[in-house]
């Protein structure tokens, strides 16, 4: 662990940062009304822009090294959320979530994981700080999930099904509720397992992405600050992208070189050092590179007249 010294009141600083910005983002989308596209396009510019104001805070008092950190944990969690949007899409579909009722779910869901994500990485650095040697078991994990990840097909959670087998529920949506009353029971409404399936499955994804942060910073300041920008523009992010994801079919393995690089420079770490801004610089031309070769892929197929190749299948199952 480094000396870095984070004040309580830099830490006040983020939770008031975080709760303006989600009242803000409440405020702005109240009601029922469907984001466009290009306003949710709008909402995700603000986002990174809110992501980059507060990486100058961080090198204004921290200095240029922590920032650096900073930045490459934000773009590391920003890429790997991604794979949480495929998630979406197939989770909505499968239980015929509308559009309006969407951003609800998902809001709900962010502010579960700003509070899951807090509690791992907390754990995370005190595991850290009393033995350092578990670096090398976070790198054997990221490098075993970057091979699985290559190997099976992204196939939608299987904690979706285990819900809808063990949790009462009604297929029956009843407005904004999480749950109804039926012949003297209570049931959960589609909008409770959606938001169930999102959440228990953001934990799995986090037990890859946090120690993927840990790989580029140990400082917990500096790992949540990231993962709290990273999640909060999720919602906007989805809304840009999700009538462009099935056609990123190369992104799977992007992020699989990530996390393969994450691991192997936690792994090689006593022998090999490299600074933040080269883990930014891999990240972004990792992930760069995956999403253009697929959109290049998708148009010149779409050119020849043959039906592009879908990234993840996010047509719904039956109901029960």
């Amino acid at each position: 662990m480094t000396d870095l010294v984070v004040p309580a009141w830099a830490w006040g600083l983020l939770a008031g940062v975080m709760l303006l910005l989600i009242s803000i983002d409440l405020f702005a989308h109240r009601g029922d009304r469907v984001d466009a596209r290009r306003r949710a396009l709008v909402w995700s510019v603000l986002w990174v822009g809110a992501a980059v104001v507060f990486g100058g805070f961080v090198a204004a008092y921290f200095g240029a090294e922590v920032a650096e950190q900073y930045f490459a944990a934000y773009l590391l969690e920003k890429s790997l959320s991604v794979d949480n949007l495929f998630l979406f899409v197939v989770v909505f579909a499968a239980l015929g979530i509308p559009q309006a009722e969407q951003r609800r779910v998902l809001t709900w869901g962010i502010v579960g994981a700003l509070v899951t994500r807090g509690v791992f990485i907390a754990l995370g650095a005190a595991v850290l700080h009393r033995w350092h040697e578990i670096t090398y078991v976070f790198g054997a994990i990221l490098v075993i999930t970057a091979w699985k990840m290559l190997r099976e097909d992204n196939q939608p959670s299987r904690l979706l099904p285990w819900l809808e087998r063990h949790l009462p529920w009604t297929r029956e949506r009843a407005g904004h509720a999480f749950v109804v009353r039926r012949n003297g029971r209570w049931l959960a409404t589609p909008l409770l397992v959606a938001l169930l399936a999102i959440e228990l499955t953001d934990v799995v994804f986090a037990l890859d992405s946090i120690p993927a942060a840990f790989a580029v910073s140990e400082e917990p300041f500096v790992i949540y600050s990231s993962n709290v920008f990273a999640v909060l523009g999720l919602r906007a992010l989805y809304i840009v992208l999700v009538g462009a994801l099935a056609d990123l079919r190369y992104l799977r393995y992007g992020l699989s070189a990530v996390l393969a690089f994450a691991g192997a420079k936690m792994l090689a770490a006593p022998w090999v050092v490299l600074s933040p801004i080269v883990s930014v610089g891999v990240i972004a031309v990792v992930i760069g590179t995956a999403v253009v070769t697929s959109v290049v892929a998708t148009r010149r197929e779409r050119r020849a007249g043959v039906a592009p190749v879908s990234a993840h299948r996010t047509s719904p199952r039956p109901g029960p």
